[in-house]
């Protein structure tokens, strides 16, 4: 599980029509990919794996 820089909480991948984000169920911050790379587990590289491109804005 990947946890919130700010408050612990469980992130999860927000997904719109442009870009993908990792965002908080806790506290609502959202984080681009390129911001939490380095916690990402393999729950959610499985899960990123199924867009074919991310697009770092």
């Amino acid at each position: 599980m990947m946890e919130c820089k700010k408050c612990s909480g469980k992130l999860e991948v927000l997904r719109a029509c442009w870009k993908i984000r990792l965002k908080c169920g806790e506290c609502s911050t959202e984080f681009h990919i390129h911001e939490v790379a380095d916690q990402l587990d393999s729950e959610t590289e499985a899960l990123l794996e199924r867009y074919p491109s991310i697009i770092y804005d």
